[in-house]
């Protein structure tokens, strides 16, 4: 027979059809293409009503485990091990800091998981699309919600996006980096509060910062990857509650005018570059005449004694895969840390 349904198993008859038939494609029993038994046969064959079969097919076509073919019946379709759970992750751009998230991930979750990465390049439509074509092939959705409107400037989201998201159950859905509030029950949420990070990070810095007579934000608005607005926010409420005078530009422009010393924010990575050539071109002191300190810890950083500010990308991983390994759901938001160095 096809297959064998324990009579006095507690498990729903079409959950046996399911795990059944996924066990046999991955023991190689079943290949990849070939055909099975339709859903009266299968139902004759085994002495179930047709509805069971029926209920079994569908989800295995959710799980696009099978497909189907119009006048010719059901054929298996999954390549990769179904056995473990199959993970959509989703996110913003290929970065050194997103990927340290993304391998975070992969080791926490172990040999149990597959995983397929996908990014959009900040594009709605891109995003939309990748959503919308496996929606209902996985098992759990990662999630990073980073746009540009057509003026280069950081969006969230809008309605067509939080659709999207909608779409995918909350019980299979993580959303990483934002806050979702449009989005309602029990799921996976780990979050960045831009406003808050800086302002607490600087508020741990501010005895060093104390010796510039400005403190400048560099917040790129026409960057091909932009940052979102709160960071400005949580900036300018340090600066006013400790009476820093401050100002915030959106690049590092060719031969800039300092008045040292100054302190430099920097978000870019470019803009970092042009800064610190700038610097020894004009024989300044970085950490005396020119303060800097840059988002987003990189080992180059680290190497040149830049302070930085980051979200603990790889504990986001972390805490991601294990919530989905111990099937916990709820809103966690990520540590951010401040390293202090030589550049400040």
């Amino acid at each position: 027979m096809f297959l064998t349904i324990d009579e006095k198993s507690s498990k729903p008859k079409y959950k046996q059809i399911v795990d059944s038939i996924i066990a046999k494609i991955s023991d190689g029993s079943l290949k990849i293409g070939e055909k099975i038994p339709s859903i009266n046969e299968l139902s004759e064959d085994c002495y179930l009503s047709r509805d069971t079969v029926e209920k079994a097919y569908r989800q295995l076509k959710e799980k696009k485990v099978v497909v189907s073919v119009k006048g010719k019946g059901y054929y298996t379709a999954k390549t990769e091990l179904i056995s473990k759970v199959n993970i959509f992750f989703l996110i913003n751009k290929l970065s050194s800091y997103k990927m340290r998230l993304y391998n975070s991930f992969v080791n926490s979750m172990g040999v149990n998981a597959h995983i397929n990465l996908f990014i959009y390049h900040y594009d709605k439509s891109l995003f939309l699309n990748l959503i919308n074509k496996h929606i209902g092939g996985y098992d759990y959705y990662i999630v990073m919600s980073h746009f540009k409107d057509d003026n280069r400037r950081y969006v969230e989201s809008d309605d067509a996006i939080i659709k999207a998201i909608k779409k995918i159950p909350t019980n299979k859905l993580v959303l990483l980096d934002n806050l979702f509030p449009q989005i309602k029950g029990d799921y996976i949420n780990i979050y960045q509060d831009f406003k808050l990070d800086i302002y607490d990070s600087l508020n741990k810095g501010v005895d060093k910062l104390a010796k510039y007579k400005k403190i400048i934000l560099v917040y790129p608005t026409h960057s091909e990857y932009p940052y979102p607005k709160d960071i400005i926010i949580g900036f300018k409420r340090f600066c006013i509650e400790h009476f820093f005078n401050f100002e915030v530009i959106d690049e590092i422009y060719k031969d800039m005018d300092f008045d040292t010393p100054e302190c430099f924010i920097v978000i870019d990575e470019m803009d970092l570059v042009f800064l610190v050539k700038q610097t020894r071109e004009k024989e300044l002191t970085i950490g005396k005449d020119i303060g800097i300190i840059s988002y987003n810890e990189t080992p180059l950083k680290d190497l040149l004694g830049i302070t930085v500010m980051c979200t603990d990308f790889k504990q986001m991983g972390k805490i991601t895969a294990e919530m989905i390994l111990q099937n916990k759901k709820g809103k966690l938001q990520n540590n951010f840390t401040f390293t202090d160095r030589n550049s400040l």
